[in-house]
């Protein structure tokens, strides 16, 4: 096995800087979560956001990272074709055998602690208002230690996802420089997936087949965790790149310009079709707009021009927009954060977005530790099939695997708050106290139609 790729001083450095920004996303998440939900469970959604980052941290250091492992560290393959393919590596437990130097292993294992905290947290705004909290526990647990791990592997570790470059000459195979089908698709399928274990809240869907809107209970929490989405999405970014991609810190400025821009226009084409379609801008698509922006950002940031990243945003801002309505009203999928359409649908878009756009001027990292030079575009160089086989592979068997385990926990230890949780709100019936306890925080949906 080749010895791992070396980081520069500075850019081991500059990649320190960014990984440290990433727990900001975790947080604006966190924050429009709780904006999108209902007051009565707004102390619920913090605390469950607090819980759902430390059990993810614990089990994927436990044994998430032994499954995921990095480029160099040893794996279980199989031959096929003549071609080993890598599918799961074999890293001790505990993190043992790491040395924490400032290596490009020790790196990763503290930027994966992060994204996998990230991943856990995109379910629950799909889950607001009715899942309980120690079945959001015990579905991270499920998610860090196994779903995340595996998807992981086959993309950022020399699984067979990016050896499809060296085995069979598609592309540079499978990529996704800072997540947008490991951390952002992984996490909005997952949602996907509670969504449809819990049903909708009570009072969403009447019995003449109507969706009445239920509205966040407060836009500025929404709005103000697009700003700090918006920080640690550029660190998730850029460290990214310069851990998956072999991006150097010099490149961080483009991918912060791309992120930015894809958010930006995003965000402006969803307040646009709001504004057209209902007469004034909505806050809360706009704030998911911005969001799907920089979800799309994710996969081809640092292979893509700043025009290029306006176009990318603008067409997830659309399919986020049209996303949420489509799901609401013709599937009935109650999604109380948007997650599915932000996470999942954006995720899709930036995945597929990096093999039509996608300008590979500089060396990039193969599977076996070196680089695959030379300049092309994704659509030229076969990237587009690499990036929908990771599309396909994320639909058709991460959504069975995580459906499947989630379906099993729920059997033995129900998802959904009884009908009196429901009522009297997740804050009072699993925390003993409410988040605003001097303020009215009850409705009346759950009264007959």
């Amino acid at each position: 096995m080749p010895a791992s790729p070396t980081l520069t001083e500075i850019n081991t450095v500059a990649c320190l800087a960014f990984i440290f920004l990433v727990p900001l996303a975790a947080a604006g998440l966190a924050i429009m979560n709780v904006g999108l939900g209902r007051s009565r469970s707004a102390g619920h959604m913090m605390m469950a956001s607090l819980c759902a980052l430390a059990v993810a941290g614990l089990a994927y250091f436990v044994c998430g990272f032994a499954w995921q492992g990095t480029i160099d560290g040893p794996g279980h393959g199989l031959l096929l074709s003549a071609k080993n393919w890598n599918w799961i590596a074999a890293e001790p437990f505990f993190f043992r055998k790491l040395s924490f130097d400032g290596s490009v292993s020790s790196l990763t294992a503290l930027f994966q602690m992060f994204c996998v905290g990230l991943a856990a947290l995109i379910p629950m705004g799909s889950g607001a208002d009715r899942w309980r909290l120690r079945a959001i526990c015990f579905s991270t647990a499920v998610l860090a230690v196994l779903i995340y791990p595996l998807f992981a592997h086959w993309v950022w570790a020399g699984g067979w996802l990016a050896q499809l470059g060296v085995n069979y000459g598609i592309g540079r195979g499978f990529l996704d420089v800072g997540g947008a089908g490991t951390i952002q698709v992984v996490g909005g399928l997952t949602a996907l997936a509670v969504t449809w274990i819990l049903g909708p809240r009570r009072g969403k869907y009447s019995a003449d087949g109507m969706a009445p809107a239920i509205p966040g209970h407060n836009s500025v929490f929404v709005l103000f965790g697009c700003l700090l989405a918006l920080i640690g999405w550029i660190g998730l970014n850029s460290a990214g790149a310069i851990l998956f991609t072999g991006s150097n810190a010099s490149g961080a400025a483009l991918i912060a310009i791309n992120s930015f821009l894809a958010a930006s226009s995003s965000a402006i084409t969803a307040a646009f079709i709001t504004k057209v379609r209902f007469g004034k801008p909505d806050a809360s698509l706009t704030a998911n707009g911005w969001v799907g922006g920089l979800v799309a950002s994710s996969a081809s940031c640092a292979f893509v021009s700043p025009a290029e990243a306006v176009v990318i945003g603008s067409i997830a801002g659309t399919a986020v927009t049209f996303s949420i309505e489509w799901l609401e009203l013709r599937m009935e999928v109650d999604d109380p954060g948007g997650s599915i359409s932000v996470h999942a649908v954006g995720g899709i878009w930036g995945l597929l977005a990096l093999g039509v756009f996608g300008q590979f001027q500089r060396p990039v990292l193969n599977v076996l530790g070196g680089s695959l030079a030379g300049p092309m575009n994704g659509i030229a160089s076969g990237q587009w099939l690499a990036q929908l086989i990771g599309v396909a592979t994320l639909v058709g068997f991460v959504l069975p695997l995580t459906y499947g385990a989630n379906l099993l926990i729920n059997r033995f230890y129900p998802y959904r708050v009884s009908v009196e949780g429901e009522r009297q709100g997740l804050d009072l019936h699993e925390l003993g106290a409410g988040a605003y306890p001097e303020f009215v925080t009850h409705g009346d949906e759950f009264l007959p139609r």
